[in-house]
């Protein structure tokens, strides 16, 4: 195992220990995890671009084209706030403000500092490399405090794409200062910094976390109940706006896997930082590519972390299932009890249909005689994920809705081999409830 230090990874060095790993290097031949604070392909595609396929890198190339602040802001995406690149969309942005007359908005870079609310005639139009974005008015307030919602997401593989949510807590900061009476020139009243307001400070949602041991979205979840708020409606937006966000960066990250052996060696943990408005619509903000994980600021937050961290190594099989000695091993016989054929095939009463006697339809793709190799190895891939998921949520392919169950998924717009990703986990749905 082989780790590029950073004071932000003391709880990654915690649980790997845990696991009985041991600090390697980049330049010996034994490793099975590298990860990374910094994007590595930069100065490592030497030693990352032909892995043998046990080993595991905790960032998949070309991630920029989610994290990258000015890709995502001007993407046009759903749930992200209209921005415009400087100088490019200058004419636009002036069209935009005259337009919208009450808007305010914020500029930007990849750096991420120095935000603050300023009208449009003080903004720089003309520095390359910065946006300029609406600002999220009336933001939902608890206490008086806005805040914003980090959610822990995992992508296991691009192509096909699986993306899952950590679903055991979610991450909440609150602004220092009180949001009203406004006042621009006070950042701390609008921007969330490294000082933070933490959830255990906050009087409405103290009694959930701190006197009831709740965590802090179902402490969230408890208050909105208590004000007549449905928290159901949040979430659901959430869930959608990360898998609208990296169904659409699928191509992107296909392409710069391309470049390497296989993207199997690779997986990504980012949190997407989300602001809620008066109304509960929900907008992304950002997607951090390496969040902190160090709790040296605010120790109350260290569990929360090494669960994320635990997760999300159980979930790629660094921390293995079963057979502890199997990290690694080419051993196929030690392989084979984890998943076996008839775990993977699904639809019976289609496959055994006499219109599936050839595989130029993709309903028959999934059945045995249409199967390739290299859709048996997703599905194996897609099987063993499921099984060590411990409490990581799917999200892509989505889960399905109980009237979903029967009628089918749409898999409309998706490239094939999602499509047939889709599918498959429709079929095992059909086949084992727990698979929906």
């Amino acid at each position: 195992m082989m780790l590029l230090d950073s004071g932000y990874l003391e709880h990654v060095f915690t649980l790997l220990e845990r696991a009985g790993y041991v600090r390697g290097s980049i330049y010996s031949s034994d490793w099975n995890l590298l990860w990374s604070y910094e994007y590595p392909f930069r100065v490592l595609k030497d030693q990352l671009v032909n892995l043998p396929k046990h080993k595991k890198v905790n960032h998949f190339p070309g991630s920029g084209y989610i994290t990258n602040k000015v890709n995502l802001a001007t993407s046009g995406l759903p749930h992200v706030p209209v921005a415009f690149k400087i100088p490019q969309q200058k004419a636009e942005l002036i069209t935009y403000a005259k337009k919208n007359p009450k808007s305010l908005f914020v500029q930007k870079s990849n750096n991420h500092r120095g935000i603050k609310i300023q009208p449009l005639v003080d903004l720089d139009l003309e520095t390359p490399g910065t946006f300029v974005q609406e600002y999220v008015r009336k933001p939902l307030l608890i206490d008086g405090h806005k805040f914003d919602i980090g959610v822990y997401t995992i992508i296991t593989s691009i192509e096909p794409l699986r993306v899952y949510i950590y679903d055991g807590d979610i991450l909440f900061r609150f602004c220092p200062e009180k949001y009203h009476p406004f006042d621009v020139k006070k950042i701390d009243k609008y921007v969330i910094g490294d000082d933070y307001l933490p959830i255990w400070n906050v009087s409405s949602l103290k009694p959930y976390y701190s006197g009831l041991g709740f965590g802090m979205k179902e402490s969230f979840n408890a208050y909105l109940l208590t004000i007549g708020k449905d928290p159901k409606i949040i979430w659901q937006q959430i869930d959608d706006a990360i898998r609208t966000m990296l169904l659409r960066r699928e191509l992107s990250l296909a392409s710069a896997s391309s470049k390497f052996a296989s993207s199997r060696n690779f997986f990504e943990m980012i949190r997407v930082d989300f602001v809620v408005d008066e109304d509960l619509n929900v907008f992304i903000m950002e997607a951090n590519m390496s969040p902190n994980l160090s709790s040296q600021h605010f120790p109350p937050n260290r569990l929360m972390y090494e669960q994320v961290i635990f997760n999300v190594l159980k979930l790629i099989g660094i921390i293995p299932s079963g057979y502890p000695n199997s990290v690694g091993t080419d051993d196929e016989l030690l392989s084979q009890p984890e998943v076996a054929f008839k775990d993977l095939v699904v639809f019976p009463e289609r496959c055994a249909a006499s219109r599936c006697a050839n595989c130029s339809s993709l309903k028959c793709k999934l059945c045995k005689p249409c199967l390739t190799e290299s859709l048996k190895s997703d599905l194996t891939e897609a099987f063993k994920e499921h099984t060590r998921r411990h409490v990581c949520r799917r999200v892509v392919p989505p889960s399905l809705m109980p009237e979903e169950i029967e009628e089918g998924v749409d898999v409309k717009g998706l490239t094939e081999t999602n499509q047939l990703m889709h599918s498959w986990f429709h079929g095992k749905c059909l086949l084992d409830s727990s698979w929906c």
